[in-house]
């Protein structure tokens, strides 16, 4: 089926059915005819010639670090809402938390292959920021503070200060952190700021005998806790950098006995799901990912139809979740 016959069954030019499939102005009576011509046929109109037409792919490449996080699927969420009311689709690309990969999909993408990249970013690398440098195609960075280029972050730091407050305020003065690695800028390096500020603050020592270091994932979160535990250093609070890593830890501190938060009270940052489903409930700061993915998608689209980077920098807020695992025990 090509735009010829669309045309003919329609009853119409073959510039006016090539209008209509480019959004141009086409009369009421006419757009109908070609709506139903196409309706009945199943025509869909062919991408590469579309290409040629118009110099655009019509294709978002999202680069993303996992395809299984709660809160990745949030941002995701919110960049297809607004994708949808466009004439834009997604292009995922899934790199494992692989930094070579975000390399290669960053290089496949900047060729041309897409009109406009969204990189839900985690660890920046001199040669990340090299090649976004490089991009034949707009950039807009989510998650991670990038002066490069436009960006949607959270305040990472403020968030962290305030759960640690959140910790003090409840009487712990001994208090453990588990975290990410620091060469992801926003996970790692900002929320530990924000936990280590809100110590000196309160006059409190930060020790490195009840900081661990771990992954994403709950499993890495329990054995940071368990390695706590065996050193013997006592602690009567968790900062958890991620909801994942305080499941982790409150499952460690469980099976050995530690009741919380009766002995040991625990945070998290993201108010996943699961922050709400153990118990007892986890206090966490709750972030607007869908916000960021809503606002990185508009930001790109500005970019795409103007032609110009205005590096927009959106810092997100966040709301503090109260609950049981902070609750003061008289």
């Amino acid at each position: 089926m090509t735009i010829a016959e669309i045309a003919t069954r329609a009853g119409v030019s073959k510039t006016a059915v090539s209008r209509y499939l480019n959004d141009g102005y086409v009369s009421a009576e006419k757009r109908e005819a070609i709506r139903k011509a196409i309706e009945e046929t199943g025509y869909v109109p062919s991408r590469q010639a579309q290409m040629l037409r118009t110099g655009q792919s019509g294709l978002i490449g999202v680069v993303l670090p996992r395809i299984d996080s709660e809160s990745i699927g949030r941002v995701v969420r919110g960049i297809s809402r607004v994708l949808s009311k466009s004439r834009f689709q997604l292009l995922l690309a899934n790199t494992e938390n692989h930094e070579q990969k975000e390399l290669e999909y960053l290089e496949v993408f900047r060729k041309g292959h897409v009109d406009g990249i969204l990189l839900i970013a985690t660890i920046l690398t001199p040669a990340h920021r090299r090649a976004i440098r490089e991009c034949q195609v707009p950039v807009v960075a989510v998650g991670q503070y990038l002066s490069e280029v436009s960006c949607v972050y959270h305040d990472d730091c403020g968030a962290a200060h305030a759960l640690t407050k959140e910790l003090i305020a409840a009487g712990c003065t001994k208090i453990a952190y588990l975290g990410v690695t620091t060469r992801d800028k926003a996970a790692g390096l900002a929320r530990k700021q924000g936990f280590q500020q809100a110590m000196e603050e309160a006059g409190l020592l930060v020790e490195d005998a009840r900081m661990e270091l771990c992954d994403f994932s709950v499993e890495s979160g329990e054995e940071a806790c368990v390695r706590l535990i065996e050193r013997g250093t006592p602690f009567d609070g968790v900062f958890c950098a991620t909801d994942s890593i305080a499941v982790g830890a409150m499952r460690a501190l469980q099976e050995r006995g530690k009741q919380i938060p009766q002995t040991v009270k625990v945070v998290g940052v993201g108010h996943s799901r699961i922050s709400g489903l153990v118990q007892p409930r986890l206090t966490t700061a709750h972030y607007f990912y869908e916000k960021s993915g809503e606002e990185a998608a508009r930001i790109l689209l500005e970019i795409i139809e103007s032609g110009v980077d205005m590096r927009q920098q959106i810092k997100l807020g966040y709301d503090i979740v109260h609950r049981q695992s902070t609750e003061r025990c008289e």
